[in-house]
């Protein structure tokens, strides 16, 4: 078997302008529809049409735009982009040292291979330069990323049962964790 056959792609994680986030909102919205479409609770139901995506997106690009988040992505020089990360930074005037982290969505062609790691990683480094010292997010209880965040530092809060719907109608529990940076 030829060496280069086994290789993995590397994979990049950089943080996006708003020029760039902008110019990004069709692979973002690919990766978005992948991931709801194969079940993962992440605010939209299935079948998530492209308009839908497209339109979630544009917003996302513009809060990049006006400061009011970070926009991580992950890419692999052959796939293009194939994950995503938020830290939403506009918080309240007494909460000015927290951030909250949202769709954290890595494309089902690329998961297995670190991606989900190295974009939680890159975010805490994001939040540090931002000046958050305290992070929070959700996310579905029982999912494979409860262990993603346990491995990566985050402490459990606790649990809301029947919180949100997964994108085929189901009820969904889901659990609260924190950061401390």
């Amino acid at each position: 078997m030829n060496a280069a056959a086994n290789t993995t792609p590397i994979i990049t994680v950089r943080r996006l302008g708003a020029n760039e986030a902008a110019a990004s909102v069709q692979a973002l919205a690919e990766v978005l529809i992948d991931c709801v479409h194969g079940g993962a609770s992440v605010s939209f139901m299935a079948p998530l049409p492209q308009n839908k995506a497209l339109a979630f997106w544009r917003g996302v690009a513009e809060g990049v735009a006006q400061g009011e988040r970070v926009l991580l992505v992950a890419e692999d020089a052959a796939e293009g982009i194939v994950g995503t990360v938020q830290l939403i930074t506009a918080m309240p005037d007494n909460q000015p040292h927290r951030a909250d982290v949202a769709k954290m969505l890595v494309h089902r062609k690329a998961r297995r291979r670190g991606v989900a790691q190295r974009l939680m990683a890159a975010l805490d480094d994001a939040a540090r330069s931002e000046g958050k010292s305290v992070l929070v997010l959700d996310t579905v209880t029982g999912g494979d990323a409860e262990r993603l965040y346990e491995r990566a530092g985050w402490q459990r809060v606790g649990a809301v049962p029947r919180y949100a719907l997964m994108p085929d109608g189901a009820f969904c529990g889901t659990t609260f964790f924190f950061k401390q940076l």
